[in-house]
């Protein structure tokens, strides 16, 4: 018997081969059945060929073998069914709004701190907290736009929020581009099941990029603000801004003047209202931030400050989905909204505790010790596939600077049929569902859904070798 959940399979020993397909994946598994191994072999090498014409790559900061690398994509679907999926909308709504909540407090009244819930060093001491946005007000109150919230599932299927990515979550082209390439392959699955369309995001993200411009703009101008065509999410910043009709800018492209922020286009300037920008808070304004910054516009946070333009996500969102911050998320829901958590948090020591930090050092082997900032599966321990000389090597990281780790047990991530070299084998997911906050909440059904493709590996990061999924939603 697995000792993972398996998506597709459930365990049943009455069962031949001990094994019964789930109801939602039984039309899905009568066609795989029928489907010979080098028809499948085929159709991976097309979408590959596919993906690498249309440029569909992201890069690896350090990667001597190249800047450019194309994240594999699975040929075979991750499937939710319609409840599980209402279910989850309704727990990522809750959350996202109260993590909204929470930064408008953070930089207002700051109320969660004097009730006593986090403490004030939590905050104040966090690498991303701003001291610039006090006080500022920021259109409809809402910081985190656009939020990618990492979803596991683990034990008999329950779903754990794994985190909270609320800066410049990455990864929503790679949602559509799947299903696209899915569509293109396989257009006789799409005729078989009632799959709920995704396609309408960018429309969806437009229209809430729109809904939260400065207070008197009738017509707002948005662009997509990137650093450039070295930064590893390039094709993304190009590709949402061409799906949704606005232009994709540099900082060198736009200029501050009279209290608004302008681009330069060939028929002069252009007043921009709203910047969906792909830049982090340290680079956008040299006057503010990094003086040294020549991604950024000078004089932009000012604009900002003074109500005059939109920035998604807004200066200071990090200081919420810092590490650090996650295990407080449960007591945001219930302080700001009064609810309980509709999706849990993964149990979380912080090793700032001193018997938190006890039990974490006299179990490294057993768990899963994340820095507090870090980010892309990147500084991190995952004990059970550590060596010995690993486990030392981070115990010391952990004596030095223990508030700047966290840690976790090491869950036994679900896992889905994945179409490997040498077959059809399980291998370990999760989900990224992409949350858009503005006059309401809104998302797509399914997200990005990430699979880790070397045998037993938990890490599902593109940079750490992960590759994709399309994620279908049945409706019924």
């Amino acid at each position: 018997m697995a000792k993972f959940f398996n998506e597709m399979h459930a365990y049943d020993a009455a069962a031949p081969g001990g094994e019964l397909t789930r109801e939602h994946y039984r039309e899905f598994c009568n066609w795989l059945a029928q489907q010979p191994a080098e028809r499948l072999k085929r159709k991976r090498a097309e979408a590959d060929l596919s993906f690498r014409r249309v440029g569909i790559t992201f890069a690896v900061y350090g990667d001597d073998a190249g800047t450019e690398r194309l994240i594999p994509f699975d040929i075979i679907p991750r499937i939710i069914h319609a409840g599980e999926w209402a279910q989850l909308q309704k727990g990522l709504a809750q959350r996202v709004q109260a993590l909204n909540m929470f930064i408008h407090d953070i930089y207002h009244d700051q109320n969660i701190i004097k009730a006593g819930i986090i403490p004030a060093e939590q905050i104040y001491k966090n690498a991303q907290y701003r001291p610039e946005m006090q006080g500022i007000s920021v259109a409809s109150d809402i910081y985190a736009h656009i939020a990618g919230v990492d979803i596991v599932r683990a034990g008999e299927g329950e779903f754990y929020v794994l985190e909270d990515n609320l800066r410049v979550p990455s990864g929503v082209s790679y949602m559509l581009e799947d299903r696209k390439m899915m569509m293109r392959l396989f257009p006789e699955l799409f005729a078989r099941n009632k799959i709920a369309p995704v396609d309408h995001y960018p429309d969806m993200l437009l229209d809430n990029l729109r809904s939260v411009a400065p207070m008197g703009v009738d017509n707002p101008t948005v662009v997509v603000m990137t650093p450039g065509m070295y930064n590893s999410a390039y094709f993304e910043h190009a590709f949402l801004a061409q799906q949704m009709g606005v232009e994709l800018v540099e900082g060198q492209d736009l200029f501050v003047n009279d209290n608004a922020v302008f681009m330069r286009t060939t028929r002069g300037p252009k007043r921009v209202d709203v910047i969906y920008r792909r830049i982090d808070d340290d680079f956008l304004d040299p006057l503010a931030f990094r003086p040294d910054s020549s991604l950024g516009v000078p004089g932009l946070l000012s604009v900002y400050r003074a109500g005059r333009v939109t920035l998604a996500n807004a200066i200071g969102t990090g200081v919420a989905d810092d590490k650090s911050i996650y295990p407080f998320v449960p007591d945001m829901i219930k302080f700001y909204l009064t609810e309980e958590p509709i999706l849990n948090n993964v149990p979380t020591y912080q090793c700032r505790k001193p018997e938190d930090l006890s039990y974490t050092l006299a179990n490294l082997g057993d768990l899963v010790v994340k820095e507090v900032h870090g980010a892309g599966g990147y500084g991190m321990l995952v004990g059970p596939a550590s060596t010995k000389a690993q486990i030392e090597d981070f115990r010391q990281r952990l004596l030095a600077k223990p508030d700047g780790y966290i840690a976790q047990p090491t869950l036994a991530l679900s896992a889905c049929p994945t179409f490997v070299e040498s077959g059809i084998a399980p291998r370990h997911i999760d989900l990224r569902p992409f949350v858009l906050s503005g006059k309401t909440i809104s998302m797509v059904p399914g997200g990005l859904t990430r699979v880790a493709l070397q045998e037993g590996s938990l890490v599902v990061n593109s940079s750490q070798g992960g590759g994709t999924k399309d994620t279908w939603i049945l409706e019924n």
